[in-house]
């Protein structure tokens, strides 16, 4: 094809085009750089904005359509209005609209409530206080040890005989097992020499013997190892110590404590506690007990209760047989300690009104019994004894006091036993190894030493000081100080 012939084709065909293209820019320099684009040629162009975004860049824009012979600007659009109240905004109709006379009572009426509440907690509080009972007291003994082991002080019991609980251990007065060392007075359990054990031998500290025995009786001055066959009877494997003030100490109300520390071994049983000084209404318990603390040298995993627990109670009843001890006993535990890990403070207040133990203060209370009703009302006893043969009458009806056997003069005892047979170490609790209804129950301790002997890492009672109180606020034989309450 010729090659001149195909360019003027090529010229003919753009003329058109741009004279085309020449119409449409002189239509939309009329409508403004802007201008809506139904006023632009309708034949598209491919460096045209799209007319959708060209109405979003109008909208943005701050230029607006030409008129005349310039540009004339419009306000610019608000983005951002602030919702902050100005004061002169703020509505207050309450200062506007007249206030209502009874809107007031919607304060004064609490107000009142919360006054009379006050006043009510204060006379609750000023009358707890003024009940609260402050009692005057005369020190009968403060015991620091400063002076040793004073023997007209403290009477020391030399026995065999287990004192009615078929305990395992003989009480001496030997500096093994009573001592004062370090300002501290210690009762120590320690094995019987075994010897007295393994072979036939009399222990006789009655007046046919040594002599030393605080007690009368056989029973309770003699005892015999017998090695025949069939014969279990061995004389008591564990010495030990008690003592008392019967002879230099002895109240009738008052306040008494002891600040101890207990022992740590199997099958120790220390106590703090008081006895009659005289059997006025008859043989225990007839004439009462005061058990101010009693616990048991096993550790916390003992069943029944180790050095973790402490226990009091009182000991009443027309006969052994009907002691209602279980009426007024409670024990308390020890948080995150033992009683033997350290000194405690246990002790008891004692009046005509109420007898309370506790520990280290007067809020911690272990037993409080108040003398309410008479205790042989409070016994609720069977007409007879178990086996029907004897009819029970009341001991302490003829005082006309409720708090009778506990209305006399009482003395202080401490002392460490070992064992037992009358179920303070129940049968089948936590390896016991003995029955308290053996016949050789003793000889079953001895035999299995092998195995608690090395838990006495501490088997003594340590005592750093006794405080015994005499109330002497009043006649308290009368009463006379409650009576003005």
């Amino acid at each position: 094809m010729n090659p001149g012939k195909l360019q003027d084709d090529f010229m003919q065909r753009r003329e058109p085009m741009e004279s085309t293209l020449s119409s449409s820019r002189a239509d939309s320099s009329l409508a403004g750089p802007f201008g809506h684009r139904s006023e632009q040629s309708s034949i598209p162009h491919r460096f045209m904005t799209p007319q959708s975004m060209a109405r979003t860049i109008s909208a943005l824009s701050n230029a607006n359509a030409r008129g005349g012979d310039g540009f004339i600007r419009r306000p610019n659009p608000r983005y951002f209005h602030s919702r902050r109240i100005r004061k002169d905004q703020i509505v207050k109709p309450w200062t506007k609209d007249p206030k209502d006379p009874k809107e007031k009572w919607v304060t004064i009426i609490p107000l009142i409530g919360l006054f009379v509440g006050l006043c009510i907690a204060a006379f609750i509080i000023w009358d707890g206080i003024r009940s609260v009972v402050n009692h005057q007291y005369c020190m009968v003994l403060d015991e620091d040890w400063s002076q040793g082991f004073r023997s007209d002080i403290w009477q020391a019991e030399i026995q065999v005989g287990g004192f009615g609980n078929g305990e395992f251990e003989m009480t001496t007065d030997s500096p093994e097992n009573l001592f004062v060392e370090n300002g501290h007075l210690f009762l120590k359990a320690t094995l019987q020499d075994e010897s007295r054990i393994t072979t036939n031998n009399v222990l006789d500290i009655g007046p046919t013997g040594s002599g030393t025995c605080t007690s009368t009786g056989a029973a309770k001055c003699i005892a015999a190892t017998n090695t025949t066959a069939g014969n279990a009877s061995i004389v008591p494997p564990v010495l030990s110590a008690r003592v008392n003030t019967k002879a230099s100490s002895r109240i009738k109300y008052g306040r008494v404590e002891v600040l101890a520390r207990l022992p740590k071994g199997d099958w120790l049983w220390p106590a703090i506690w008081m006895l009659p000084a005289h059997d006025t209404y008859g043989p225990w318990p007839a004439s009462g007990e005061i058990d101010i603390v009693e616990s048991r040298g096993n550790n916390h995993t003992y069943q029944q209760g180790g050095d973790n627990i402490v226990s009091s109670a009182l000991h009443w009843g027309p006969d052994g047989h009907n002691d209602m001890w279980w009426r007024t006993y409670h024990k308390r535990t020890a948080r995150h300690t033992t009683y033997s890990d350290g000194f405690n403070l246990f002790a008891v207040e004692w009046s005509r009104e109420y007898l309370f133990t506790y520990v280290n203060n007067r809020l911690m209370q272990v037993l409080y019994t108040p003398f309410r009703e008479p205790m042989w009302e409070r016994g609720r006893f069977p007409y007879s004894n178990a086996n029907g043969t004897t009819t029970l009458s009341d001991p302490w009806g003829h005082t006309g006091r409720a708090n009778t056997p506990f209305d006399h003069e009482f003395y202080l005892v401490l002392n460490l036993a070992v064992g037992g047979t009358n179920g303070w170490f129940e049968d089948g609790k936590s390896g016991k190894p003995w029955l308290d209804t053996s016949p050789n129950a003793p000889k079953d301790f001895w035999q299995s030493r092998e195995v608690w002997y090395p838990t006495w890492t501490q088997p003594y009672l340590e005592v750093k000081s006794v405080r015994i109180q005499q109330q002497c606020d009043g006649d308290e034989e009368l009463g006379e100080y409650y009576e003005g309450i």
